[in-house]
């Protein structure tokens, strides 16, 4: 029988050996992410720095001028003493300008209210003996729309002239003729037909005659001298 020769015993592991054999032991190194409540914490942290909380934003400015100017060929040494006060005053000219700006406005809006308030029918700010004058030239020269609608104007501005009829924004023909109706009671069914023949002409639902454009021009004249037998309301 062969006998095979037996190899010698391994040598001692050495301690390096064993280290490197045997399982790991050595502690791990942390994570480097946070937890999500490490996260929070560390957020909380850094807004609780006044940076975040300083709201002094007219000292920041002055500081950023400040620094402006003492960078400014020159400036070394520069006494801000006064620069708030200044600046406070140029603030408040600014706003004065402001104010008086809007307070202007609002007066033209008003002037413009008024003005709109006597525009009675589209008449403007045109007197009655203006508008009469206009209607009789248009029916003169064979304008019978024209001179319709200028000859009910006048007779409407007439009668605000006169007293008789209230000079109210947003007045239709028809509710002139109720309330001049009122006020002239002999006269209402006829400023009852002036009112819709004037619509018809304004609207260009049908265009008048001249005979029509007389009539109206004739009854402007009629209530020119009639005395008022009660007074004007509303409709």
């Amino acid at each position: 029988m062969l006998l095979l020769p037996v190899a010698p015993p391994l040598l001692a592991a050495s301690p390096l050996t064993r280290a490197l054999m045997s399982p790991l032991t050595l502690p791990l190194t942390p994570p480097l992410t946070p937890s999500p409540d490490e996260a929070r914490g560390l957020l909380r942290e850094e807004l609780t720095d006044p940076a975040y909380t300083d709201t002094d934003w007219w000292g920041r400015f002055l500081d950023w001028l400040g620094g402006l100017l003492d960078g400014a060929p020159g400036a070394s040494g520069l006494d801000l003493g006064p620069l708030p006060t200044v600046l406070t005053l140029l603030v408040l000219a600014v706003l004065g300008v402001g104010v008086g700006l809007l307070a202007s406005r609002l007066r033209h809006g008003a002037r413009a209210r008024r003005d709109t308030a006597a525009d009675l029918l589209g008449a403007g700010t045109l007197s009655a003996a203006t508008l009469r004058t206009r209607a009789r030239a248009a029916l003169e020269a064979g304008d019978a729309t024209t001179a319709l609608l200028d000859g009910y104007r006048a007779l409407a501005v007439r009668q605000v002239e006169r007293g008789h009829l209230e000079d109210a924004p947003g007045t239709t023909a028809g509710g002139v003729a109720r309330r001049l109706g009122r006020v002239h009671p002999e006269h209402a069914a006829d400023l009852l037909a002036a009112a819709t023949a004037f619509d018809a002409a304004l609207y260009g639902h049908r265009a008048p005659d001249l005979t029509t454009a007389s009539a109206v021009l004739d009854l402007e004249h009629d209530l020119d001298s009639a005395p008022a037998r009660t007074s004007g309301s509303d409709a």
